[in-house]
């Protein structure tokens, strides 16, 4: 589907005026300066659902919203607010007596709007969602979930902790590097990549370190960039790499996905002949030195050190390590364009968990 790009919140008055929405809320709405604005529609407030969202709290939103007779859902929030209004949607038609997960997915025909507020993941752009039930993840993916209204508002990034800013726009870079070498990308998703890469470097000091608006509103832009990129590519080892980091360490997903980039992009230079990609090896170091044009890794590094990123430290290392490498899906890995085996993962997070 042909998602709507909007610039500004009061670009989609004409589309919430006289229709009852769901708005789909986490924890910062109140201290965004959004509220004023949403309070003149008509629209039931759901907000009860934890940062990694469960199964029945996304059931209790269907509920709230077939119950009040909601004609739209609008999400205004970070990755799993957009991840719990996608659910909504997906589910919100279904036979409300049979668990959602195991019916046959389809196209609910309501209308999604997503406004983030943070600058990273680029969930308002993608077909992805993942909620949990009994405490297993579950990757929802369908195409009718990518929301009908991606709205970029780069005032909401203002308040921001300048630690969730660095998390979040190093997710958006990894993303964009990370889709630009993928064995599934395009002309049309490296060209996302490249407006993604392009911004973040020309505005990512700007924005961590002085928070004006002009930083601001291209680091929003770069963070949707990479999501659509990513959308169309999926990620590839670092990202495949950082999950158990999260869990193990707690650290955010973005500083997690950031402290495994520099192993894996190390490794793919080192080994472009042991390609996996079908359009070969040179194919590779074309591509490889084209994101080179843009950021190369040492400047990567120099970003990690510059903003302070630190590395997790390790209890019983070696027990971790071998926790770590058998840790990664082996789906996520064959995206990337080298082949990874646990060993050769073993040794990277070695490097990594200090």
């Amino acid at each position: 589907m042909a998602q709507n790009i909007v610039k500004g919140i009061k670009q989609i008055s004409h589309l919430i005026k006289g229709k009852k929405f769901l708005l789909v809320k986490d924890g910062a709405y109140d201290f965004l300066g959004l509220k004023d604005y949403f309070d003149t529609y008509p629209h039931i407030e759901f907000s009860e659902f934890t940062p990694n969202p469960l199964y029945e709290q996304v059931c209790a939103g269907v509920e709230l919203f077939n119950k009040e007779a909601c004609e739209l859902i609008v999400a205004v929030g970070g990755g799993s607010t957009i991840d719990v209004a996608k659910c909504i949607k997906l589910f919100c038609k279904m036979d409300h007596s049979i668990n959602y997960l195991k019916q046959d997915t389809f196209d609910s025909g309501i209308t999604l709007i997503a406004v983030p507020t943070t600058a990273g993941t680029g969930s308002e752009s993608t077909r992805h969602a993942v909620i949990y039930y009994e405490g297993v993840k579950q990757s929802i993916s369908h195409l009718s979930i990518v929301p009908d209204y991606a709205v970029l508002e780069p005032s909401v990034l203002k308040t921001l902790p300048v630690y969730q800013k660095k998390c979040t726009m190093l997710d958006a870079l990894c993303q964009a590097v990370e889709s630009w070498w993928s064995v599934n990308s395009t002309d049309e998703s490296k060209e996302y990549s490249r407006k993604a890469i392009e911004s973040i470097r020309e505005n990512w000091e700007a924005y961590i370190f002085e928070n004006t608006d002009e930083s601001a509103a291209r680091i929003m832009e770069a963070s949707n960039y990479a999501g659509r990129a990513i959308n169309i590519t999926a990620t590839t080892a670092a990202h495949a790499m950082s999950y158990k980091i999260t869990s193990m360490y707690r650290f955010p997903h973005g500083h997690a996905v950031a402290v495994c980039m520099p192993e894996v992009w190390e490794y793919v230079l080192s080994n472009t002949d042991d390609c996996i990609d079908t359009r070969g090896s040179e194919y590779l170091r074309e591509t490889l030195s084209q994101i080179s044009e843009l950021i190369t890794l040492d400047q990567f590094k120099a970003m990690l050190a510059k903003m302070d990123m630190q590395y997790p430290e390790a209890g019983n290392k070696e027990e971790e390590l071998e926790t770590l490498a058998k840790s990664v899906n082996p789906v996520r890995l064959k995206n990337n364009p080298v082949a990874l085996s646990t060993d050769v993962m073993r040794e990277m997070y070695r490097r990594i968990v200090r």
